[in-house]
């Protein structure tokens, strides 16, 4: 997968995952890395599907439907990258923290619900429930932040609340921040999100 990877000042912190929204790319995040842990490695990924010339991590059937075959395999795709990336790169794998904003939070959210040691942490910038009516792994000891906007037309309140239940039903401690914005990413909610990440 097309990435960019910046080794950080000091290999005790975690990897910070990041993954764009719709239409986004590898560079798109950087800046939110430096927000969060300016001393963290930073491997960022561009989504390896293209909608309409748009990068994305798995295709949709409509807005906010999701294509879940295509999900599973992507996410399966994405899992296996970050094997391969961390003995290329040489970073811990069992320390990787997601950083992923709508599409990318979806994906991120993904990992989750499939894989228990994909991810140690996350931050969810506006996402969905990626999967419904499945038994996700226990995520005991697993950290998520959720941020979410009161008016967001793309992602309902509903769906962060499910999100949030989902997770902790599977163990894992959820944060979940509002912010009474539409589906945008405010300052306000990366500054709760790197407040959320020095308290882990």
């Amino acid at each position: 997968m097309k990435h960019i990877f910046q080794k950080g000042n000091d290999q005790t912190k975690p990897t910070l995952l990041l993954l764009h929204g719709t239409g986004g790319t590898e560079q798109d995040l950087l800046p939110l890395a430096g927000e969060i842990d300016k001393d963290a490695n930073v491997l960022s990924v561009r989504g390896n599907v293209s909608e309409n010339g748009m990068p994305r991590f798995f295709k949709r059937l409509a807005e906010g439907v999701f294509d879940e075959e295509d999900l599973i395999a992507r996410t399966e795709e994405l899992n296996e990258f970050l094997d391969e990336a961390a003995e290329e790169h040489g970073f811990d794998r069992e320390n990787v923290v997601a950083i992923g904003y709508s599409n990318g939070a979806n994906i991120a959210g993904s990992l989750l619900f499939h894989y228990q040691d994909a991810l140690k942490a996350a931050i969810l910038h506006h996402p969905m429930v990626p999967r419904r009516g499945i038994e996700l792994p226990d995520l005991s000891g697993k950290n998520v932040f959720i941020g979410a906007g009161t008016n967001d037309p793309i992602c309902p309140a509903e769906e962060s609340e499910d999100l949030k239940s989902l997770l902790e039903n599977a163990g894992a401690r959820v944060e979940l921040h509002w912010e009474n914005m539409g589906h945008q990413l405010s300052m306000n909610e990366v500054k709760a999100a790197a407040e959320w990440y020095n308290n882990l």
